[in-house]
């Protein structure tokens, strides 16, 4: 940061020529060190092969084993080279000298690679288990295996052989808990789908870090035995490999990767070597462009100083004249925009409102920071939230959060009465809602039992016309990003209202869509375009509302139902159901005698229509919202929903009063507020 001090012109003149100097002197060394980093990269080294001699007879095989396993191994190996990556084979005629044997080689390997890999490994297999009658070999680009007893179709997934490159530094303690370890189940859901039990991924890590990932199973195991090995395989990461950055664990039936490298087999070479070869014509651009808004932006820091130092002065001398008004309308002491449309409030009010935010107010605790109850002097009931001083990322939400609500008006939308930025305090104050939020009611035994279908019907109707309102009527397009049931308030008539726009993103004109590296929001709520790629538009709460949806019918939470139902997803759940006219099963109990089940069913179908793994597939909120009304039109029928990504982030604590995030994805349990 550059800081300028107030003096005499010529001091300032002086100044203002040795920032210049240091200015480009630790931008020119940056810059060389980079492109000195550059044209030092070299090329990882792939990973060793690892084996397992399965059985420990003191006596070799019989010749005509032997006999049977060289030919077995030979004829696997002439296969792979026209087959797509997988064969098995079996010879011998006596059971007791009968040999089976399989090879299942990289997914993005083509026939070249894959036979001379089997090739390899069946040599070194050779070499290693001479006296074994069962074997495995991981090769970088194949495994290769044989057994005198049928294993074709059986899932195993012992042994598992753990692999690190010792080379890599260890991570800072926790990152493999964190978005890895969720988007690896997202990779390990997908990968276990695709035709070929293949999947590769790129995830972005803390928004900058970037990782790959790569799972694959052998084909002759079903889709859910494959899910099963792969997370059995990443359970194992714990006690091996947490903190490291490159690891990989085998199994006989599957295999997870990941790295810090690309390392996925693709046409990149060429791209990469032309890209190597213009570096040194970027470097020169890159730098003739930073030294110019180098220069425009000290420019600009210096005008600003002086601008602000010029304003301070004006600011107290009409305070000390008695002309500061009580609600401000224009910017706080940092230079922070606030909306001009929205009044300020002093500090001083809301400390004695609070008790000076006494525990005795606290209605609970949200990503950003802590909410308190407080009567305001004029007698209105109110919330505060209060941005917590530790959050960095927070100011941004803050402002962006007070821009976006104090230009939206809608029954189904909390409103917000007026805000305070004062000594280093940043403060959003809403109306009250004494029924706090709806995960609250729903997810409990006792409090979901006054939620009869009825209430749920208002909710449910509610809900989606703010998020219309939203998308269609508003003077913004706003897509909110983090729809979910703790962040829908209910009033004294238990009315919902949409809260929470601190991750909230406009629209403008005929925009409909954009892309963002910094994924935020929840997981078990995100649409898959979103929670992979970065990519979001309305499209994006048209997913989450149809997760909330079914959670509403259901009275389960997404983000624990893995635990509870057998690793499905609650939308995979639901499908299941459609498929066999069961979808009333999932209902909760505790609305099942005020509930009509036509319209349960109709609204099952909606949700599975919003949560397709197609965003194009999916309708929009005005079409939802005309399908819940109407009695007469006609429900197109739904397409497989997509993954669920991420299983349930388990909580931490016995207290309900808790909130704790990962990264980006904050995850909050509130009192009644």
């Amino acid at each position: 940061m550059l800081i300028i001090t107030h003096s005499d012109g010529s001091s300032s003149r002086k100044m203002l020529c040795l920032y210049l100097w240091i200015f480009f002197t630790i931008n020119f060394s940056s810059l060389f060190c980079f492109s000195t980093s550059q044209n030092n990269t070299t090329t990882d080294v792939p990973l060793d092969y690892r084996y397992a001699c399965l059985d420990q007879s003191s006596s070799p095989p019989s010749t005509t084993y032997q006999t049977n396993l060289n030919n077995l191994l030979s004829s696997l190996s002439s296969d792979s080279a026209t087959s797509n990556g997988f064969g098995n084979r079996t010879l011998g005629n006596d059971q007791t000298n009968m040999v089976y044997g399989l090879y299942l080689c990289r997914g993005d390997a083509n026939a070249t690679l894959c036979h001379s890999c089997v090739q390899n490994s069946s040599r070194l297999l050779r070499h290693h288990c001479p006296n074994n009658t069962s074997a495995i070999l991981w090769y970088p680009y194949c495994l290769v295996r044989y057994s005198n007893q049928n294993f074709f179709g059986k899932l195993e997934i012992r042994p598992r052989v753990p692999m690190f490159d010792a080379k890599q530094n260890d991570t800072s303690a926790g990152e493999f808990d964190g978005d890895a370890r969720i988007l690896m189940n997202g990779l390990i859901q997908m990968g276990s789908e695709a035709p070929l039990m293949f999947g590769t991924h790129m995830f972005n890590i803390n928004g900058t870090q970037r990782r790959y990932g790569w799972v694959q199973c052998s084909r002759d195991i079903t889709s859910e035995e494959c899910r099963t090995c792969l997370s059995y395989m990443l359970e194992d990461v714990e006690n091996c490999c947490e903190k490291k950055k490159v690891w990989r664990v085998f199994s006989p039936s599957c295999i997870v990767m990941y790295e810090t490298q690309p390392f996925f087999l693709n046409d990149t070479a060429p791209q990469q070597a032309k890209e190597e070869g213009n570096t040194k014509w970027w470097i020169i651009i890159i730098i003739v462009v930073i030294g110019t808004l180098g220069v425009a932006l000290l420019a600009f820091s210096t005008y600003y100083y002086f601008w602000c130092f010029k304003r301070k002065k004006d600011k107290q001398a009409m305070q000390e004249n008695g002309l500061y008004p009580m609600f401000s309308r224009d910017q706080d002491d940092n230079g922070d925009s606030v909306n001009s449309d929205l009044p300020m409030i002093p500090l001083s009010t809301i400390l004695k409102s609070t008790d000076n935010f006494s525990d005795a107010y606290k209605l609970g605790k949200g990503g950003f920071g802590p909410v308190y109850k407080a009567v305001l002097p004029d007698g209105r009931l109110v919330a505060i939230k209060r941005l917590s001083k530790t959050s960095v990322q927070g100011i941004e939400e803050f402002k962006n959060e007070v821009m976006l609500i104090a230009k939206l008006q809608h029954r189904n939308l909390v409103r917000l009465l007026t805000c305070c930025i004062d000594q280093n305090e940043k403060l959003l104050i809403y109306e009250y809602m004494p029924n706090s939020s709806l995960d609250f009611h729903l997810f409990d035994m006792v409090k979901g039992a006054e939620l009869d279908w009825k209430h749920r019907t208002n909710i449910i109707n509610g809900i989606a016309k703010g998020l219309l309102y939203l998308h269609e009527d508003s003077r913004l397009r706003v897509i909110h990003r983090d729809l979910k049931a703790s962040n829908i308030l209910l009033d004294h008539e238990m009315n919902p209202k949409i809260s929470d726009f601190g991750l909230a993103r406009t629209f403008g004109g005929d925009q409909g869509q954009a892309n963002t590296i910094r994924i935020v929001g929840t997981y078990g709520y995100m649409a898959p375009e979103y929670a992979m790629e970065g990519l979001f538009s309305v499209k994006s709460d048209v997913f989450s509302f149809g997760v909330l949806l079914l959670e509403i019918i259901s009275g389960k939470k997404n983000s624990k139902f893995y635990l509870s139902e057998n690793a499905q997803s609650l939308l995979i759940y639901a499908w299941n159901l459609w498929c066999e006219s069961k979808c009333l099963e999932m209902m909760d109990p505790l609305i099942e005698k005020s509930c009509v089940p036509s319209e349960i069913l109709k609204c099952i179908h909606i949700a599975l229509l919003c949560v397709q793994e197609d965003a194009a597939d999916r309708p929009t909120m005005s079409s939802v919202v005309h399908m819940l009304v109407s009695d007469t039109v006609t429900l197109p029928c739904p397409t497989r929903p997509a993954f669920s990504v991420g299983r349930a982030v388990l909580e931490r604590g016995s207290s309900s009063n808790t909130a704790y995030s990962v990264n980006d994805v904050t995850v909050t349990d509130v009192i009644p507020r």
